[in-house]
């Protein structure tokens, strides 16, 4: 049976969600920038790049970018906005060649979505693995205190769009997954599942893969993480 990830990243997907912040992705890798220190030619792979936007800035900031995802159907946006190679492949088993990058991103949430915490450390072993010594992984995730402060356990929060969709959010029984499920107006039903991991909790997988966080941020400008904060984003350098 395929998993919710494997199904839903698809057209659906991209109707549901038609605009993304070019913007964010400008300053996310502003940011970067500054911090990492890259430089023109630099090796950034840009892991699960959904429909490019990272990777066109990352492309206009003169690194040398390869996009990975595993749907096709983003692949195929992301092919109208960027000339860099672009892989389909399952971050479970990358087709790249350990150590043969400066950079790997792991960006806009695209982690937390395996039934067990054990496949998402080797998961993350793997992505961090592809990074040479001396380089940088980032990992940008959603902060899960936010998102424990806005929906409760047991409790579900029913939204309605413009075109009929529904989407029903929730956390799980013991609260450590929120939940939300996509009725469209056609009938079908999709689901998006994301394990709530903390920052510390992140924090603590990296080192175990190999990678010391240096920066840890709670938004795309550099601010300070804090409970209120919409993203855990974490800088770490691959020893």
């Amino acid at each position: 049976m395929p998993e919710w990830f494997e199904e839903w990243f698809g057209e659906e997907y991209l109707a549901l969600y038609p605009h993304r912040d070019e913007e964010d992705a400008e300053h996310l890798v502003a940011l970067l920038g500054r911090l990492i220190g890259w430089g023109d030619g630099w090796r950034v792979l840009d892991i699960c790049c959904g429909p490019g936007r990272h990777a066109r800035a990352l492309d206009a900031a003169g690194l040398d970018v390869i996009g990975l995802d595993l749907s096709a159907a983003l692949l195929r946006r992301a092919r109208q906005v960027t000339d860099a190679p672009l892989v389909r492949a399952d971050i479970r088993a990358l087709p790249i060649r350990p150590r043969s990058m400066d950079a790997g991103l792991n960006l806009f949430t695209s982690f937390g979505y395996f039934e067990t915490d054990a496949a998402h450390a080797e998961a993350l072993a793997g992505m961090v693995g592809t990074v040479r010594r001396g380089g940088w992984f980032v990992l940008d995730f959603l902060n899960a205190d936010l998102v424990a402060s806005r929906i409760a356990e047991g409790d579900a929060r029913v939204e309605t769009s413009d075109g009929g969709t529904r989407l029903r959010r929730y956390r799980t029984p013991g609260g450590r997954h929120v939940v939300k499920e996509i009725l469209l107006a056609d009938g079908r039903r999709f689901q998006e599942r994301v394990r709530l991991f903390r920052a510390d909790e992140l924090g603590a997988m990296l080192a175990q893969a190999g990678a010391v966080v240096r920066h840890c941020f709670g938004d795309y400008d550099g601010g300070p993480p804090h409970a209120g904060a919409p993203r855990a984003l974490l800088v770490a350098e691959v020893s």
